[in-house]
């Protein structure tokens, strides 16, 4: 299964605009996390979507992956409370089974203990391209300035939050991805993991 963690904050910061919570607000940001109700599960619609996100009986999938949830989820993201009333709930999901976790601080606060760690790297502008490319794809119209400021402001707020600040782990594999195609990192991303977990490869990305 695929998990991108950083799900639980977009739907926090969803609830908490919703509901007219102040995002510096951080002990109501923490008591709506406790109460967080979400729910992953394989995708239902042929729409570019890589899973369903649910709140209770509300498909939100796309609903928090907007600007201004960008902008909201690295905001309540940087709280103490709301992180430590968030992290249970992820190591389940990583404990579950066979699980591959995306995040900004996997290797280092959620799940220490992975067998394999892989920090996927992109040059600011590359990334902007394809936050803009995908943006494109779902009808949202943003200049290519207008999203690399957006990825920078996100990107300072997490280096630079007091708890579990973005950083790869020491052990994990930096992995640059500008100038690769998908195909190219899958590829080394599998080649890393047979090495490191001494097993073979039952699928091969197409």
């Amino acid at each position: 299964m695929y998990f991108d963690t950083g799900i639980v904050y977009r739907a926090l910061a969803l609830i908490a605009l919703e509901n007219g919570v102040a995002l510096d607000d951080e002990a109501t940001l923490a008591k709506l996390a406790r109460e967080l109700r979400i729910r992953v599960s394989p995708p239902s619609k042929q729409d570019g979507r890589l899973y369903d996100v649910w709140l209770d009986d509300r498909d939100v999938t796309w609903a928090i992956r907007t600007p201004e949830i960008d902008r909201a989820a690295s905001q309540v993201a940087a709280y103490r409370e709301v992180r430590s009333a968030l992290l249970e709930l992820q190591r389940e999901i990583g404990r579950s089974g066979r699980v591959v976790m995306a995040g900004r601080d996997i290797g280092t606060v959620v799940m220490p203990d992975a067998p394999v760690k892989v920090w996927l790297d992109a040059s600011l502008e590359e990334r902007a391209r394809r936050r803009q490319r995908d943006l494109a794809a779902r009808g949202v119209m943003a200049s290519l300035e207008e999203v690399k400021a957006e990825l920078a402001e996100r990107d300072r707020r997490d280096r630079e939050r007091a708890v579990a600040p973005m950083r790869p782990a020491e052990d994990a594999v930096v992995i640059d991805t500008d100038g690769r195609s998908v195909e190219e990192v899958v590829e080394l991303v599998l080649r890393l993991i047979e090495e490191r977990c001494g097993c073979a490869r039952h699928v091969r990305h197409p």
